[in-house]
């Protein structure tokens, strides 16, 4: 009983928050925040940040990394408020909107998805969703390869859930005979979560390729659980 009652009273608990700054019309934003006032709590809360003010710096040649999230909802702001002034004809409306949802929540490993939809006045939007693990001990995020202790061992088992998509969905892809795995992998309830976004490996067409692998297919090879 009393490691139980430990392990609640340490577990990280998320509430959703809206971020939005005087003067902003274009941006919306919507996301899980970690509440507890802690170093893991912190790590998890910059990490989102971070991945968002990244996704809103389309049109900055430098990055500035120290950049608060709300300054680089000004900056959107300004970027296309100097769009109107250069273009005053244009009928042309810019649109940010990111939402985040808690997807996956264990005593290990902590997975949390980012959907970014971006329209800046191409022929069409952008909806691009991020993955982020967190080591649920310490915050810190997990990248990829440390997901897995044989990643290689991954590979044949992804691509065979991949081609399946692809054949049930009849879409097409740029290098079909080149498979990599995805960049963004997520923990949810069934499995592991692979997801391509668009372009990744398929034209805009083809839409945001995803799939989940059970759990009873590949947990030999998860270093988290």
């Amino acid at each position: 009983m009393f490691f139980t009652s430990c392990e609640t009273e340490n577990k990280i608990t998320f509430k959703e928050v809206e971020i939005t700054v005087e003067g902003n019309s274009i941006v919306s934003i919507n996301i899980p925040k970690a509440e507890r006032v802690n170093i893991i709590s912190d790590h998890i809360n910059t990490t989102i940040y971070q991945a968002i003010s990244q996704s809103l710096s389309f049109g900055e040649e430098n990055v500035n990394s120290k950049k608060s999230l709300e300054e680089q909802i000004l900056s959107f702001n300004n970027q296309y408020n100097s769009f109107k002034k250069d273009f005053p004809d244009s009928v042309q409306e810019w649109e940010a909107q990111i939402d985040g949802d808690l997807m996956y929540q264990s005593s290990e490993i902590i997975s949390i998805a980012l959907s970014s939809y971006l329209n800046t006045g191409g022929a069409h939007g952008i909806l691009t969703i991020y993955f982020l693990n967190f080591d649920a001990t310490t915050g810190l995020q997990i990248k990829n390869e440390m997901l897995f202790n044989d990643i290689e061992a991954i590979k044949p088992i992804t691509e065979s859930y991949f081609n399946d998509f692809i054949e049930e969905n009849n879409s097409d892809v740029f290098e079909a005979d080149k498979f990599s795995l995805p960049q963004n992998i997520g923990y949810e309830d069934e499995g592991i979560v692979m997801l391509y976004n668009v372009y990744e490996v398929a034209p805009y067409a083809s839409g945001i390729i995803q799939f989940t692998i059970p759990y009873n297919e590949i947990s030999t090879y998860l270093n988290y659980n």
